[in-house]
């Protein structure tokens, strides 16, 4: 079907609007821009998973792959002015498995995680992760571990097959021990998978804190501008000796120590500001 004369003009007067629209609303809407930068961030995620999957299909699942992946995504901080500043890396442990433990604050976690990522590293994501598109089969690819968190039993069995991973293939694991995103500035309850894990394999647990993202990200607010975020990697945790019964006191003990480091390093100009002094911010927080 042709379009009339007409219809032209109107497609062409609506496009004129669109992109005066725009820029109009990215300067003077700080909501529109906030949703127009996480747009972006997720479109081009997206996009530069598109790029990876048949570099990392050459391999098939590998978690190798995974610094395919890191290379990809590291520029993404430069797009959005986001400076991210990691101390304490000499705490990984240089040569056995490990489970990493970070706390969750939003999808750009993702920045500080490829930042300071080690090798032969890879996250448990949950389930529906797998379903997002392109991500998915980059993720998959790239060796990342699919949890369905509704059914206990399944996430169980597969903690257990992790168990044996992290001994047998060399592997390191990286868990959000919040269990989701956790967006008031403080740290959620620890749930405990993260350290049974640990202690079956009897491997350390490496400790992440990633400060306060509320200088230059609040999504209750609509705001996303540029800022610094730090990265403080804790000393390692053993758990030689320790068992099941053992894991709740290992789980609070870790938990201390990071909300401790979080409000260190969130109340010191680098990356929470001012956040601590309003209501709910990290200063009333509870263990």
């Amino acid at each position: 079907m042709e379009l009339w004369p007409g219809a032209w003009t109107v497609l062409l007067l609506l496009l004129l609007l669109l992109l005066f629209l725009l820029p109009t609303l990215w300067f003077c809407s700080p909501s529109a821009k906030y949703f127009f930068k996480m747009a972006f961030y997720n479109g081009w995620i997206l996009f530069l998973a598109v790029l990876a999957i048949p570099v990392c299909a050459v391999r098939g699942r590998n978690v190798e792959n995974m610094k395919i992946l890191r290379l990809m995504l590291l520029h993404i901080k430069y797009l959005y002015g986001i400076r991210v500043e990691v101390r304490g890396a000499h705490h990984f442990p240089p040569s056995q498995p490990y489970v990493v433990v970070s706390n969750h604050q939003s999808s750009l976690d993702l920045l500080g995680m490829m930042e300071v990522l080690p090798g032969r590293c890879v996250p448990i994501a949950k389930r529906e992760l797998l379903w997002a598109g392109s991500a998915g089969l980059a993720c998959w690819l790239a060796g990342v571990i699919f949890i369905d968190r509704k059914r206990t039993g399944d996430a169980i069995s597969v903690m257990s097959e992790v168990a044996q991973t992290l001994l047998t293939q060399d592997v390191r694991v990286w868990v959000f021990p919040e269990g989701t995103r956790n967006h008031n500035g403080s740290m959620l309850p620890f749930k405990r998978g993260a350290f049974h894990l640990a202690v079956q394999a009897q491997v350390p647990i490496v400790p992440i804190v990633m400060s306060s993202y509320q200088d230059f990200y609040c999504k209750k607010e609509r705001r996303f501008t540029s800022g610094r975020c730090q990265v403080r990697v804790l000393p390692p945790v053993p758990t030689e000796g320790l068992t099941p019964d053992d894991v709740p006191a290992l789980a609070d003990k870790v938990r201390h120590s990071m909300l401790t480091i979080f409000r260190e390093i969130s109340s010191d100009g680098r990356g929470g500001g001012d956040y601590l002094k309003k209501p709910g911010g990290v200063g009333e927080a509870r263990l």
